[in-house]
Parts: structure tokens; sequence; C-alpha cells
């Protein structure tokens, strides 16, 4: 229904194309397309009289598939300095009813792979002797979870 609130998320980073792609890679996001009325980012961007030395200061991603949760990401002239209150969870390993090995080599999959793009792990957090999830962050320190 128009006027209901549709769920944004935006990050504020350093460098808005490098967690843009990291992102991307973490949750099989693709990049948004432009606005309703512009054919490409360039368009849209010189049509509102944005400076082109800094069409690299924003990007957006979202679901492959189109449904679901647009992310915005904006550089901001400060690197983030605090504990985020708000994070991400990375879901891959299929739920805690699933064997405790195939989640474990779920969970150690994804994150093989978003160290080598960038991400690093922080802790792992066991419940009853298993691994229930791992706290990482992304290239620029934001927190976030893979169970």
């Amino acid at each position: 229904m128009d006027g209901d609130p549709v769920l944004g998320i935006t990050f504020d980073c350093v460098d808005a194309q490098v967690v843009a792609t990291f992102w991307c890679r973490a949750l099989g996001y693709v990049e948004a397309p432009p606005p309703t009325g512009w054919s490409d980012w360039p368009s849209f961007l010189r049509d509102h009289d944005v400076p082109e030395e800094e069409w690299g200061d924003g990007a957006a991603i979202r679901p492959a598939t189109g449904e679901g949760p647009t992310i915005s990401f904006l550089k901001v002239p400060e690197p983030k300095s605090v504990k985020n209150r708000v994070h991400l969870d990375v879901k891959v390993s299929g739920g805690r009813h699933v064997d405790q090995e195939l989640r474990l080599t779920r969970i150690r999959a994804k994150e093989s792979d978003l160290v080598a793009h960038g991400a690093t792990t922080q802790r792992e957090d066991v419940v009853d002797g298993h691994l229930d999830h791992l706290v990482m962050t992304d290239p620029e320190g934001n927190e976030f979870c893979i169970a």
C-alpha cells in the first residue's frame, strides 16, 4: 500500500564502493538499479547536480531477486569508532536443528570466503559445546554474525 514504511539499511563508511562490494559478496546481493526514470546511475547523478568527483561516495545494493531490503553505503569523513548497536546476521547454517557437523561446515565455509574478501573473525560463540555463531567485522570494522 502506498505510504507504508519500507525498510532500508544504511552503512556510514569511509569507502562506499569497497564496503558495498563486500556486502554483495556476503549476502549474494547485486548493485541496485538507478531510481525509476533514469537508465543508469551517471544520468541520475548528473540530473541531481552531484559533482563527478563525488560519484563514488555512495553505493546501493539489493537482493538479486529484487525482493528484500536495499542497503545503502554513504561516505562519511570519520572512521567507525564504537561498537555497533545494530548488526546484520548472515544466516548460512540452516538453523540449530541442522546436524552440527553440517552447520559447522557451512559456517566455516562462509567465514573463509569472507575473510578472503576483507572480513576479520572477532570471536566464536559456543553453546552446549557446539559453535553457535561467529562474530566478525567487515573491511571497515562493522560487526556482523555468521550463524
